[in-house]
């Protein structure tokens, strides 16, 4: 139904090149979404996500170009301090009993503020520096932001890493003995617990899955515009779990699956590119994202009540 309104209404949208550019942005959206599917999984969801893209962009440049003056011991550094925001969320949650909504929305509000306090320590600015110039700077743009040109369309290495995502995590949850544990976890975590499974590693291991999630996108961004906006990524955490609820992620947990992220991330890929080729006020974006939320919560509940009441 995206696709044919924005078909009809928007003729650019119907070129080819659009179509790399709708990918583009379903990546963004798409590569953390497919760790928030499995969190949501396994029962719990991260306010996070978005920021900690950020998070993960600035701790590298600034470290970087402050201390290392290398930008792969700050590509490193990032991916610990992303990895012990995960590992923080989780280790909160198992040890104080609440909810991830109160867990993470606490450190959500942290980090908002330390990103732009701590960059504008540093750089004295709200944005940092320009990192082409820095060593390192031609290989981790090579691995990290790259394109390739297919006839006339220019197409981004991340879409390529959103697929390696999406699959490695299918896999994982259908093929091995943890994405059972996934789906235990989520689906009765007493029960999981009385048989053996490790409940409390397992939520843990799934917020630094999320954390490593963030800090690929936040590399990413950091070397697709050289530079990182410290306020930037606030807001985008609501996209990647509506992606996960409208592939079929249950808010309760116990449901869903990494390919099903992927058509909610397709979905506002398309939303964002043709609500731009419509010529229409980007305001309305928003507003499809709570309509669609709110439809696929409602069909997924529904769901939820035939299949309980059919067994």
């Amino acid at each position: 139904m995206v696709f044919i309104l924005f078909f009809v209404v928007a003729p650019p949208f119907r070129q080819l090149p659009a179509f790399s550019t709708v990918l583009y942005e379903s990546a963004t959206i798409g590569i953390p979404a497919v760790a928030v599917s499995l969190l949501m999984i396994g029962g719990e969801f991260d306010l996070t996500a978005g920021v900690a893209v950020t998070t993960s962009s600035l701790s590298a440049s600034m470290f970087a170009s402050q201390v290392a003056g290398n930008l792969w011991v700050g590509i490193i550094f990032g991916l610990v301090i992303s990895l012990s925001i995960g590992w923080l969320n989780g280790f909160l949650l198992v040890r104080t009993k609440l909810h991830s909504f109160l867990v993470t929305l606490s450190t959500f509000l942290m980090l908002q503020g330390l990103n732009i306090a701590m960059t504008k320590l540093v750089t004295g600015n709200v944005a940092t520096g320009d990192i082409s110039q820095l060593p390192g700077y031609a290989s981790a743009h090579a691995i990290f932001a790259s394109e390739f040109t297919i006839g006339n369309m220019h197409v981004s290495i991340a879409i390529f890493y959103w697929i390696v995502f999406l699959l490695a995590a299918t896999w994982f949850l259908l093929r091995t003995k943890y994405g059972n544990w996934i789906f235990a976890v989520g689906g009765a975590a007493d029960s999981a617990l009385a048989v053996g499974v490790p409940v409390n590693k397992t939520k843990i291991a799934l917020f630094m899955f999320v954390g490593f999630s963030a800090w690929f996108l936040g590399m990413h961004m950091l070397f697709e515009y050289d530079t990182v906006q410290s306020g930037a990524g606030v807001g985008n955490e609501l996209l990647y779990i509506a992606a996960a609820v409208v592939g079929g992620c249950l808010l309760t947990g116990g449901y869903g699956s990494a390919i099903g992220s992927a058509f909610g991330a397709f979905i506002f890929g398309m939303t964002t590119e043709g609500v731009i080729y419509a010529d229409w006020d980007p305001d309305w974006f928003m507003f499809f994202v709570g309509a669609t939320l709110l439809v696929a919560t409602v069909v997924n509940t529904w769901i939820r009540v035939r299949a309980n009441g059919a067994k």
